[in-house]
């Protein structure tokens, strides 16, 4: 591999990734995951309440590459004119059907989409095309578009089937969360330095660089993961985790990009900590992380990606907080209110089997048992 793409990697995590994540209290993750969705040319989805800084991060990113930003606030009366562009009068007059796009989704090159998921059937085709092909069409036009990335965000998951095939598109997944209490003051801070003119500056890299990140992906390595790439999407799979070939030929793309912003030529083992994010419901997560930790337990994490060398297993006090409320509800509870017991205590035996301390472990799934037979009783 050329040693100028390498630099370009190592200047994008010093120069845009790194200052962001000083700019952004508690949000390291968001913000590497941005960097291997943009070099992978792949889709991200923030899950979370409005009010953290979803809209900051993605409009920052833009402003240090010095690239083309366009945001939108969907909503369930939202018209494709709105994100791509009215018809060109002029043109129209002439009998050519051609879309103005001057200032529209189709002329950026990062894309923020609000509330993703009250994208209604009138965009919903054009938006699928978009994201899967970078092809805008109308009528008879079709357009080539420079997008390289595109983020969703919601606070809630898709459930039909149609908005499930347009969250299908965003390869990757994260939690978006307000910061703790306990921080507050330095959220407070970094929200006024990001309002002075002096955080207006120029850019640290060039959207064309980036550019060419994206586009030496294929040139990444990915024999030396093969193996243990191809052992936990069966892990996966087995623990009852959908994941098509498809989504799993494409994760191969930020597996690769783990890789280059490490500084690599090729993709390691750790570099599967990307796995994470394939998750489709909330109650994966968890699952998910337990499954790349053991995954990468025994791997070199000396020349990992800095995601790689997080241990992220399900909390055993969160689990036995979650028990604690479900032991108070069965006192004098209703045959409905019994049946929703049952109903968590099933989602929390799935989180407990993945806990690492084995003592823990055993005491959870003890204790899982005995609330189950009480509310089944």
């Amino acid at each position: 591999m050329d040693d100028s793409i390498l630099d370009i990697s190592r200047r994008l995590v010093r120069d845009v990734l790194e200052p962001m994540k000083r700019a952004f209290v508690d949000k390291d993750e968001v913000v590497d995951l941005l960097g291997v969705a943009l070099v992978g040319r792949e889709h991200l989805f923030l899950h979370g309440p409005p009010g953290t800084a979803k809209s900051a991060l993605v409009h920052d990113l833009g402003r240090r590459l010095d690239g083309t930003t366009f945001d939108y606030l969907l909503t369930r009366f939202t018209e494709p004119s709105e994100l791509f562009g009215p018809f060109d009068i002029r043109r129209l007059r002439e009998g050519d059907l051609v879309t103005n796009t001057e200032g529209m989704l189709p002329e950026a090159e990062i894309v923020f989409l609000d509330e993703l998921l009250n994208a209604n059937s009138a965009i919903l085709n054009s938006l699928l095309g978009v994201l899967n092909e970078r092809v805008l069409r109308r009528g008879r036009e079709q357009r080539r578009l420079p997008l390289l990335m595109a983020v969703g965000a919601s606070n809630h998951l898709p459930e039909d089937d149609a908005l499930g095939a347009l969250f299908d598109r965003f390869l990757l997944r994260v939690g978006c969360e307000n910061v703790e209490g306990d921080r507050l003051g330095e959220v407070l801070d970094a929200g006024w330095r990001l309002e002075a003119p002096a955080h207006e500056g120029s850019a640290a890299l060039g959207i064309a660089d980036v550019a060419r990140l994206a586009a030496a992906i294929p040139d990444i390595d990915l024999a030396p993961s093969r193996e243990a790439f191809v052992e936990l999407v069966r892990a996966i799979r087995t623990a009852g985790i959908e994941l098509s070939d498809r989504r799993a030929v494409k994760m191969q793309r930020v597996v690769a990009s783990s890789a280059l912003l490490a500084g690599r030529s090729g993709a390691l083992p750790s570099d599967l900590w990307v796995f994470r994010h394939a998750w489709e419901t909330e109650e994966q997560r968890e699952v998910l992380a337990a499954l790349v930790e053991t995954a990468l337990k025994d791997v070199d994490k000396s020349r990992a990606h800095p995601r790689a060398r997080e241990d992220v297993r399900p909390d055993p006090e969160a689990i036995a907080r979650d028990l604690d409320e479900i032991e108070s509800s069965l006192q004098d509870a209703d045959a409905s209110a019994r049946t929703r017991a049952l109903d968590a205590l099933q989602l929390l035996a799935g989180r407990a089997e993945w806990v690492g301390e084995p003592a823990a472990r055993d005491h959870l799934v003890v204790r899982i048992r005995a609330l189950r037979e009480r509310a089944a009783s």
